[in-house]
């Protein structure tokens, strides 16, 4: 059996509160099913506080403190702990930008913007200003630097196997002037050819398919289980559940089908960046 992965206490704040609550689990003797018992969460979601990739949420942490009788202690840090997971991201989406760095593979099905792993610093820049108009410039920075941050992992010597899925209006409707939108889809492109990953575009005349009610990002991992997470206009909701997790892959898979092919969707968005680049582009 492989080591267990111990996590860094002197990584970030989150970090160490994961490590701080399995020492004191462990010390009281509690396994992660036993401390999870009667919590309403599962034994998934305390290994990923444990690991410090998710916040703990006060319910929770009344439940922990009462359990390993801490006198408060996880309630009294859970705060500190959920303000440090922001960085700059929205605060329901901050734990899914610390497991993306730990993911396995990455599948994302995009039909209104380009996934954030996938944007230029100009489509970023307005898909926040579009989005969020009431943010000072000093907000639009932090977010706009941290969602830049996390394109770090195509860096990485093995990054996760990637397969993302565009709607057909991302590459036909621009968002940016011609040159900006002939850059955006030519990153797209060098992006899932050096990451070797998978592009599909969702033809417009798919009027009905899969997934047609909103975005989902699945994401697997080495030590832990399968999640999904899906995003309204102003909220998201990682989900942990087995049997939905499993429902939003088997929908995942029919989207596949309903795609056109790999090398069909490279070509035709290799296409589109140069129609913008020569201004041949009509809508």
């Amino acid at each position: 059996m492989p080591s267990r992965k111990e996590p860094d206490a002197s990584a970030n704040v989150p970090s160490f509160y994961g490590a701080e609550l399995r020492y004191k689990r462990e010390a009281a003797g509690l396994t992660l099913e036993q401390l999870a018992e009667d919590s309403f969460r599962g034994v998934p979601f305390l290994s990923q506080i444990e690991r410090g990739e998710r916040r703990m949420p006060l319910d929770l942490a009344k439940h922990v403190d009462e359990r390993l009788g801490t006198d408060g202690f996880f309630q009294r840090r859970c705060e500190d702990a959920r303000r440090a997971k922001q960085s700059g991201h929205a605060e329901y989406f901050a734990d899914v930008a610390e497991m993306e760095r730990g993911a396995e593979t990455i599948e994302e099905w995009a039909p209104t913007v380009v996934p954030g792993l996938l944007q230029t610093k100009p489509y970023a820049l307005k898909v926040i200003r579009t989005s969020l108009p009431w943010l000072g410039p000093d907000t639009v920075e932090k977010q706009l630097g941290a969602r830049m941050d996390r394109t770090a992992l195509w860096k990485r010597e093995s990054p996760p196997a990637f397969w993302v899925i565009l709607h057909e209006s991302l590459i036909s409707r621009p968002l940016l002037p011609p040159e900006g939108m002939a850059e955006q889809l030519e990153h797209i492109g060098d992006v899932v050819t050096s990451a070797r990953g998978v592009l599909q575009v969702l033809p417009e005349t798919a009027a009905a398919h899969p997934l047609m009610m909103g975005m989902v990002k699945l994401m697997t991992f080495p030590d832990a289980p399968p999640l999904a997470y899906t995003e309204g206009v102003h909220s998201g909701q990682l989900i942990d559940y087995p049997g939905l997790v499993k429902d939003y892959r088997r929908s995942y898979d029919l989207l596949r089908a309903t795609a056109l092919p790999p090398e069909v969707s490279l070509s035709l968005l290799r296409d589109a960046a140069e129609d913008y680049r020569n201004g041949k582009h009509r809508l």
